[in-house]
């Protein structure tokens, strides 16, 4: 029988030519085969999402901090939608008082929390430029963002503000005003009034705004609302600007998507945010739950503690990375394999029988009762008992992992695609698809895509199986890269902004991320890693002649394949007493321990993060050449080539390290 197919082409596919390559067909949802949905009355910004809400909702929960009383966390303490617009206009108008017009920008640092929440909104009232600071992108990244975004105010979260301070005196230039989401001692004040600048409390500055008025300002659709800064090529972060249309865009496709599948949002829904507010993942999910007045409550910063905000919270959707996920499953397994020989067969059985009916078509609520309200039932109360959708983004999510999930949570697991440049969303699995593991699923509405051919990876999206790098079209899309032209011009060509991911459509219609164009790509807990930039870190160590750095979406740290200098093994080997010629050192325990030290040396030295370090090495004696197809003629490595060459290695590699 043929696949429900979950695409419609709207336009040709193009051969070759002009120096461009090949383009598959133009395909869109089935779900909007007649056009792209209508945007949702009323709302031209971001502001007008809160600004809405707050009228329609005035005393829905909105914002909820667990309470901390004799030094234990008990229950969240809610503020409602009426008492943050009250909040978000006094803080607003404090921060016109400092002079602070619209246009300019607003720097937010620190954990998700109400004063993150309220910060964004303000920015959203006044018109001015939110610019999240992220330091994972890093070690200079807080002062990079100020400078290159002139940022004239920053709200900080109270530990963050040494970082902040390591920024003077050059950010000096442009930060005059930090406002702490907490409190300030007054030494920090003097120190930061040397630097030129003032300090306040969060509550200091509510209340300078309490008596000033300034009127909001005309906002349009065009109008930037945020610069989010990613990871770039050259090491400096790209500053990706998002207008108003494209998350007032992005929100009508997730609220038509819902709709579609018959899981619309509504005031009732509560979500867990842990995920960074200075990713758009994360943003665009909470702007959605606003625009339905529902309920956000916020994690107390702790991975470890994780799992007793949800239990406590009782989220109803659940937005993850893979990272996250992985680890509750392998919490899972323990618990599992820790019980006794009757417990682990029956589970296995109810699995079994839940996972063939799922397949044969059952939706995951009917496929079996008895085994949801016996077996299962504890994982649903482990995720507190009323999760209905867990979205997985960021980064692939294995597909073993997925299965298990959609089978013991008794909830939707979906897994997206998209990019900051695409305002996080592109593609989404559709619910009850068994099908769709391992995809990403068909397009979301609002989104044109297509693949586009890459010759020199052997892609060809005109192909049976149709394969190459994925491009989309739509209002979703960025307005380019903040000071940046040429960037934006080598991804956006003729309005289509080129992924950088090599996909391949399914039958069905759901695209497959199969490989990465670039020589950038994502840990599993989605952070990015440019390869190149670490390569060229690492090849200052004095014993290495050549690193290759390996990592995958699936995996959470990085490998490497060192070509390391002849002499400098030999001469280590002398000194530690070490026997055996080159060859034979190279397969050595203690020499890969001693090249993996000296890696690690250097990372240091440079100030890498954390996922930027290598956790294990292979010695090649033999240098990477191109008789093996390894390197080009001009002695570039050959990426794919080189994994193929070492792909028993690297398994060896991540298999020895999860023992």
């Amino acid at each position: 029988m043929e696949p429900k197919k979950y695409i419609v082409e709207v336009e040709p596919a193009i051969e070759a030519k002009d120096g461009r390559p090949s383009m598959g067909p133009v395909y869109r949802s089935v779900f909007n085969k007649d056009g792209f949905p209508p945007p949702v009355n009323g709302l031209d910004s971001c502001w007008d999402v809160f600004r809405l809400s707050a009228e329609k909702y005035p005393d829905n929960n909105m914002l909820g901090t667990r309470e901390f009383v004799d030094g234990k966390h008990g229950k969240y303490v809610w503020l409602t939608y009426r008492q943050v617009y009250n909040k978000v206009i006094q803080l607003g108008n404090s921060i016109r008082a400092c002079g602070v017009e619209q246009g300019a920008k607003c720097g937010i640092y620190g954990v998700n929390c109400a004063q993150w929440i309220m910060s964004m909104e303000a920015c959203n009232a006044h018109g001015l430029y939110c610019v999240p600071l992220y330091d994972t992108l890093g070690a200079d990244a807080v002062e990079f963002i100020i400078c290159h975004a002139e940022i004239k105010i920053a709200f900080v979260e109270e530990k963050k503000i040494p970082e902040v301070l390591k920024a003077f005196p050059k950010a000096g230039k442009y930060l005059k005003t930090i406002v702490s989401f907490g409190q300030v001692t007054s030494e920090q004040k003097e120190q930061v009034k040397k630097l030129g600048a003032a300090l306040h409390s969060w509550d200091e500055f509510l209340l300078s705004g309490k008596d000033k008025h300034f009127d909001l300002p005309v906002k349009k659709k065009t109008d930037i609302c945020t610069i989010m800064y990613t990871s770039g090529t050259t090491g400096e972060p790209k500053g990706v600007l998002i207008s108003n249309n494209s998350i007032v865009t992005i929100i009508s496709s997730v609220h038509h998507f819902l709709k579609y599948t018959n899981e619309s949002l509504t005031a009732n829904d509560v979500f867990l945010s842990f995920l960074p507010l200075a990713h758009i993942f994360d943003r665009v999910i909470e702007e959605c739950f606003i625009q339905h007045g529902a309920s956000i409550g916020f994690w107390r910063g702790d991975v470890k503690l994780l799992t007793e905000d949800i239990v406590e919270l009782k989220p109803t959707i659940f937005c993850a990375v893979p990272r996250v996920l992985e680890r509750i499953y392998s919490g899972l397994q323990k618990k599992i394999t820790s019980g006794s020989f009757l417990q682990n067969k029956v589970f296995n059985l109810a699995y079994s029988y839940k996972l063939r009916n799922m397949k044969g078509g059952s939706k995951h609520q009917e496929a079996s009762v008895l085994s949801d309200k016996l077996v299962f039932t504890k994982v649903k109360q482990g995720l507190g008992g009323r999760v209905r959708i867990i979205i997985s983004g960021a980064a692939p999510l294995a597909p073993h992992v997925e299965s298990f999930l959609k089978v013991v949570a008794c909830s939707h697991v979906l897994q997206g695609f998209g990019l900051t440049e695409t305002c996080a969303g592109a593609f989404v699995s559709l619910p009850n698809e068994m099908n769709m593991v391992g995809t990403v699923g068909p397009p979301i509405p609002n989104v044109n895509a297509r693949l586009e051919s890459v010759p020199e990876m052997n892609y060809d999206a005109l192909s049976s199986t149709p394969r190459g790098e994925i491009c989309i079209r739509g209002d979703i899309l960025f307005s380019g890269y903040y000071k940046r032209e040429d960037l934006t011009k080598e991804v956006l060509i003729n309005g289509w902004f080129h992924t950088g991911d090599i996909g391949e459509w399914q039958p069905d219609g759901s695209m497959k991320v199969i490989d990465r164009k670039k020589n950038i790509f994502k840990l599993a807990q989605g952070e990015y890693v440019a390869v190149e930039n670490l390569e060229n870190v690492y090849a200052l160590v004095p014993a290495i002649d050549e690193i290759w750095v390996y990592g995958n979406s699936l995996e959470s740290c990085l490998v490497a394949v060192v070509n390391p200098n002849k002499s400098a093994i030999e001469k280590w080997a002398q000194s530690s007493d070490v026997s055996g010629d080159f060859e034979s050192l190279c397969h050595n325990p203690k020499a890969k321990e001693y090249i993996l030290g000296e890696i690690n040396k250097i990372g240091k030295e440079n100030k890498l993060k954390g996922f930027e370090f290598i956790k294990a090495v292979e010695l090649d004696p033999k240098p990477f050449d191109i008789d093996r197809d390894l390197l080009t003629p001009t002695q570039k490595k050959k990426r794919p080539q080189l994994q193929k060459y070492y792909q028993s290695k690297i398994d060896d590699m991540y298999k020895n390290m999860n023992k």
